[in-house]
């Protein structure tokens, strides 16, 4: 571009000097345009001055990274752990299981060998908690990988009420302890009970009337015989039988159950007809049985109308049992008056065959 521009001054230069050369010499105008002449003369013989050319800052060469070489390195292959347990389940006395003081029990687990080498010459070892009267130590037979097993240990209940826990583990050999997966903090499986004092049985008292407090009265009065009667007679008279019972033994107790039981009873014809039936009723007569008694007032519990079942008097008994009464007594009479036949119409009970049954808590 620079050579273009000089040669286009050089051009203008040459047509002023043959401009110049067609006027006088002697003219101004001439000196000055041999003057350019000149000039250009010079120009044209002056060696070119070569522009300083700006060098380029050669760039930084870039290193390549060198690219490393890829080498496939296979994964590591997780190593199986040669003594490893799982616990399966509790095959015996589940988590919680009621012990009675001093009861003898045997516990199973099952357990798998999930490890990678066989159990020779292992054992089973109490780790914490209660021995409850444990051997501390048991060997275990030879299990391969992937056999399961029942391990069992023989415990006896504390004496004393309470929850209880015996930790065991697994240990090699060389005592090394065998993880246990599923089981205890990973290291252990464990029984628990819980002991409880027995309930004492509830106790059955069995009592037959007393025949000396027993008997029957009539109306019109004759006399008090041991034999319990209740109905009329031939001479139609009527007959009330009664019959006590001693419960002071179970005072204060709470019953159970309590039943009268009349089997033993037999009849005079048919005095649940002719007499409209014969009520089992609770009086409360004071000792020894008299004549002021046959009209003392009581508490209808049944009427009857044949040779009973069991009749219930539960009730009865525990209200008599918690006031703290000694007798428990009973009336039979009949429904109605008598019928005037001229024949006995009757139930008529032993006093050592009556039987009233009581069961009560301790």
């Amino acid at each position: 571009m620079n050579n273009k521009i000089r040669f286009f001054h050089l051009l203008i230069i040459i047509a002023l000097f043959l401009g110049a050369c067609n006027l006088p010499s002697n003219n101004p105008e001439d000196i000055r345009a041999t003057a350019a002449a000149q000039t250009v003369e010079a120009l044209l013989s002056a060696t070119p001055a070569i522009p300083d050319t700006a060098t380029p800052t050669p760039f930084e060469t870039i290193t390549p990274i060198p690219t490393a070489a890829f080498t496939s390195t296979p994964l590591a292959t997780a190593t199986s752990n040669c003594n490893v347990a799982q616990f399966i389940t509790d095959v015996t006395i589940p988590d919680g299981t009621i012990m009675t003081p001093g009861q003898s029990f045997t516990k199973k687990w099952r357990i798998r060998n999930i490890g990678s080498c066989a159990w020779n010459g292992y054992n089973l070892v109490f780790d914490s908690g209660e021995a409850l009267g444990a051997s501390p130590s048991k060997p275990i037979a030879l299990v391969n990988p992937g056999q399961e097993l029942d391990l069992e240990v023989a415990f006896t209940a504390p004496a004393t009420a309470g929850t209880y826990r015996s930790y065991w583990r697994i240990v090699t050999n060389g005592n090394v302890l065998v993880p246990v997966v599923s089981g205890y903090q990973g290291r252990s499986f464990y029984v628990e009970i819980k002991v409880q004092a027995p309930t004492p049985s509830n106790t059955q008292l069995n009592l037959n009337a007393i025949a000396s407090e027993s008997g029957t009265l009539y109306e019109p009065a004759a006399g008090v015989p041991q034999t319990i009667l209740a109905g009329d007679t031939g001479d139609n008279s009527i007959a009330r039988g009664y019959m006590s019972f001693d419960i002071s033994s179970i005072s204060g107790k709470t019953i159970q159950s309590a039943s009268l039981n009349l089997g033993s009873c037999s009849t005079m014809q048919n005095p649940f007809t002719s007499l409209s039936g014969i009520w089992v009723g609770e009086v409360q007569y004071p000792l020894p049985l008299d004549q002021a008694d046959y009209n003392i007032s009581g508490n209808g519990i049944v009427l009857l109308d044949s040779i009973p079942a069991p009749i219930d008097v539960k009730t009865n008994v525990q209200a008599r049992v918690t006031e703290g009464k000694a007798r428990f007594q009973i009336r039979l009479h009949p429904a109605g008056l008598s019928d005037n036949d001229g024949q006995a119409d009757y139930i008529t009970c032993n006093a050592g065959s009556v039987t009233l049954t009581i069961v009560h808590n301790p």
